[in-house]
């Protein structure tokens, strides 16, 4: 990524309402079947699952004609969904082949049903984390760039309105070249969520490797690649064999310096989903940010989308006082937008937004935090 510009300019261009940019392609021969639902199978019906499940019955653009599970889905759901269960995708291709399969599975699943759909020519929406090792992740991106699949990762706050806004002013120049950003995803996870599932209180169930690797693909789309951490942790505040507070600094390609906090047992509302207003699950506090983006020219608050700037780039100084605007963004669920951008990838009409590289890429960088807070040393990032 390349950042710079003018701080100068005027950014009013760029303030009312602007949304995620979308793809606008002239009338083809594809266009033609653009009337045909896309048929979706839904592997895995735990919580994510049903929420895919939920949103592929209320979109224009696709049907759901299948679920896949080993384990028996309660009859009276089954019967809401009318459409038949499979126990693997093996059984589900054998008797139909749907146009896409999202693969709401366990992380350790992945890979081999990714493999299971491009060996079926079957599209994937594949959950993230795209693998449960970069080894296992390598292999897939090795198996998509020989057959060309068409993968979409599931990293679902890259089709935020939000993120796209921010992307956008970025871009614009507005804040000059990028010199630093902080961020946060600090919260307070309840007894019962440790209680429900004993692995989450040991090494490698943490919010590191559960939660970070959401912020690693914001960071990245915002700031450019990421080429050296570091990190402390600790795990003070309950007492686990694994962290619950971690405290990391980023390098990035461009030059650009973060630092972020990180922790599951924070009473603080500085997280995404308590900000974004992107899930109704979570209450939300519109006047917190999780991030905060700063140049030679300004700085840029994610998500309330405050903007400070210079008014004259040759002006600019710490005693200067800033012009100040907000951005607005006309809110909507990622997961929707993923969705109708999976149909678009399964037409051909567009390119995946997500990666299997990107995803990967994503794994790599959440791995090296883990190793740098065990370590204490900077932890150099080598992508494929």
């Amino acid at each position: 990524m390349v950042f710079g510009g003018d701080s100068s300019l005027d950014p009013s261009s760029i303030w009312r309402g602007s949304v995620a940019p979308q793809v606008h392609k002239n009338k083809t021969r594809e266009d033609q079947t653009m009337s045909e639902k896309i048929k979706i199978a839904v592997a895995g019906v735990g919580l994510i699952g049903r929420r895919h499940i939920e949103l592929v019955q209320a979109s224009p653009s696709c049907e759901l004609v299948a679920v896949v599970d080993p384990m028996e889905v309660p009859a009276d759901y089954l019967n809401s969904l009318g459409v038949p269960q499979y126990t693997d995708l093996s059984s589900l291709f054998a008797e139909c082949k749907p146009d896409g399969v999202i693969l709401a599975t366990p992380n350790a699943l992945h890979v081999a049903q990714t493999l299971e759909c491009i060996d079926a020519g079957v599209a994937a929406l594949i959950e993230k984390p795209v693998a449960h090792s970069v080894e296992e992740g390598k292999r897939l991106l090795a198996a998509a760039q020989a057959t060309g699949a068409r993968l979409l990762v599931g990293h679902h706050r890259a089709h935020s309105p939000i993120l796209a806004k921010a992307r956008e002013v970025i871009r614009e120049g507005v804040l000059g070249e990028i010199v630093a950003v902080q961020g946060s995803a600090l919260f307070y996870k309840p007894d019962d969520y440790f209680d429900a599932a004993v692995w989450r209180r040991q090494v490698g169930g943490g919010p590191i490797l559960i939660n970070m690797i959401h912020e690693i693909g914001n960071l990245r789309s915002l700031c450019g690649e990421i080429v050296a951490v570091q990190a402390m942790q600790s795990n003070a505040a309950r007492g686990f064999p694994v962290e619950d507070t971690v405290c990391i600094g980023l390098r990035f390609e461009n030059g650009a310096l973060g630092s972020f906090l990180l922790s599951d047992s924070a009473g603080c509302a500085r997280s995404w989903e308590q900000t974004s207003q992107e899930n109704a699950s979570y209450p939300a506090f519109d006047d917190e940010d999780c991030y905060v983006v700063s140049g030679k020219g300004g700085s840029l608050s994610v998500p309330t989308m405050r903007l400070k700037y210079f008014a004259r780039v040759e002006d600019r100084s710490w005693w200067k006082p800033f012009q100040t605007a907000t951005a607005e963004v006309k809110r909507r669920d990622p997961l929707e937008i993923q969705l109708e951008h999976f149909c678009q990838v399964i037409r051909g009409a567009e390119e995946p937004l997500v990666t299997v590289r990107d995803g990967l890429r994503n794994l790599i960088i959440t791995e090296a935090i883990a190793e740098a807070a065990r370590t204490g040393a900077i932890v150099r990032t080598t992508f494929p």
